[in-house]
């Protein structure tokens, strides 16, 4: 199947300065179902996610059974749809011969055992694959909770990321106080160093507060009823201490014996958009260490979905740039994150030390970037036509209408660059996303610290 209509040339499809190569994912999956359709041998693809406590994601499609690019299709749909939802159980609702490659793909023998593995870490059991047909696809069945907003009283928020962690304390919706600290929790196999940091954090806020009612925080990785399920902030520890480590937020809610809720950063992000821009159908994004993402619909309700768009395909050059965790190549995280500028680097001709660590490394590319360097802002400008039409995939499976950008990727000059060419491309080539979709920016201090604030707001209040 050709991917590119004739008539278009490459240059205007992918405007992206130091990635030629690129392929949308959206666009690849777009001209593939139209493609279906008109082959006259369309047939129905259904794909459907069970996670826990009986909640279900259906999705549909079209596929050619016949089609060149049909197992790359549903493998890279599969692959988001897993990593957007979640589950522990995937239905295959449609042609058999895919139903087995899934299987076969999606096993611990298979070319996706990392997912497999942390599917089962995140719900508890092994990742199943059914076949079945289009119709016996169990029905949609999602839970929609509201959560947060609660500002009064005495709180604590905070924010765990892979390069630093930042708290904030909040007194009756005003901040009184913040702080953004670096640390290196991926390469601890202590699960202590984990505690005593945030436990020393928490206290550190407590200082400029009367008492504390309530503790939120927000954390990368999976988190399911107060613990760290998956998470590469506690990827160098043991297997034998990873209960120690993923329990410590219930650990610091006995000994505090307040209210405390920790949510996913992902939809934190949401949450801090909701409130700051006051409004709902909100898709957050913040690009720091890794990609984070969430999403509250426009009832202002969270899903609960697992919205881990950092492993996600975005890109299906076979050259696309491989995570080093997942294993896996395309996927978000080398594209909205610190990870996608350092990958840009050699293509920029910026040559830095190779001991210097990825916040280092953007904290040279945003100085370059506020003198004028050419050569950084082409990185920024690359960024920004990766979210347009990242931004238009995502609207393939989120009803959005406020797109909230933040992290450290988008602070200072460069951050403004990246907005400008991703609102430049959804125009262009999206021009009714362009219309319906408005991307929104916090100011600079809520770029850094917004989520340990609205994290503050979740837990509601002992009567």
């Amino acid at each position: 199947m050709k991917f590119f209509p004739d008539a278009v040339s490459r240059d205007s499809i992918f405007p992206a300065p130091l990635d030629s190569q690129f392929q949308p994912a959206v666009l690849f999956n777009r001209h593939y179902t139209h493609a279906a359709r008109k082959s006259g041998r369309g047939v129905p693809l259904v794909i459907g996610l069970e996670r826990e406590k009986g909640l279900f994601s259906r999705y549909e499609t079209i596929i050619d059974p016949e089609g060149a690019a049909t197992l790359l299709y549903v493998e890279r749909l599969v692959k988001f749809l897993l990593w957007a939802r979640g589950g522990w159980k995937l239905y295959i609702g449609g042609s058999k011969v895919v139903g087995e490659f899934i299987r076969r793909t999606y096993s611990m023998r298979g070319a996706r055992r990392f997912d497999c593995e942390m599917m089962a870490l995140a719900y508890g059991r092994a990742l199943q694959v059914v076949l079945t047909t289009a119709e016996k696809v169990p029905a949609s069945r999602e839970s929609h909770q509201i959560a947060g907003g609660h500002l009064k009283g005495c709180r604590i928020g905070f924010d765990l990321g892979a390069s630093d962690y930042k708290v904030s304390a909040v007194k009756d919706g005003e901040v009184v106080f913040t702080e953004e600290m670096p640390w290196d929790p991926k390469t601890q196999s202590n699960p202590n160093y984990h505690y005593h940091h945030l436990a020393s954090a928490l206290h550190r806020a407590a200082a400029h507060l009367p008492r504390v009612d309530a503790i939120g925080g927000s954390s990368a990785g999976i988190i399911v009823d107060n613990e760290i399920r998956v998470a590469s902030l506690l990827r160098a520890v043991p297997r034998k201490d990873f209960p120690q480590a993923a329990g410590i937020f219930k650990r610091l809610q006995r000994e505090w014996n307040v209210p405390l809720t920790v949510m996913n950063d992902g939809d934190v992000t949401a949450l801090a958009g909701a409130l700051s821009l006051g409004s709902r159908g909100m898709l957050g994004i913040a690009m720091g260490s890794s990609e984070a993402a969430g999403f509250m619909d426009q009832q202002g309700r969270i899903p609960g979905w697992l919205n881990e768009l950092a492993f996600s395909p975005v890109d299906y050059q076979p050259a696309a740039a491989v995570d080093e965790w997942s294993g896996d190549k395309g996927t978000g995280v080398m594209y909205f994150s610190q990870q996608a500028v350092n990958k840009l680097l050699p293509a920029a001709k910026i040559k830095l030390p190779p001991k210097m660590d990825l916040p280092e490394r953007l904290k040279a590319v945003q100085s370059l970037a506020a003198k004028g360097d050419a050569r950084a802002v082409k990185i920024y400008e690359t960024i920004g036509v990766y979210l347009g039409f990242g931004l238009a995939h995502y609207a393939d499976f989120y009803d959005y209408r406020q797109a909230l950008i933040l992290g450290r990727v988008t602070t200072g000059q460069g951050g403004d660059l990246v907005i400008d060419k991703a609102r430049e491309i959804l125009k262009k080539h999206f021009p009714e996303l362009a219309r319906k979709i408005e991307l929104r920016v916090p100011d600079e201090k809520s770029r850094r610290v917004g989520q340990a604030v609205a994290a503050a707001s979740l837990p509601a209040m002992k009567k």
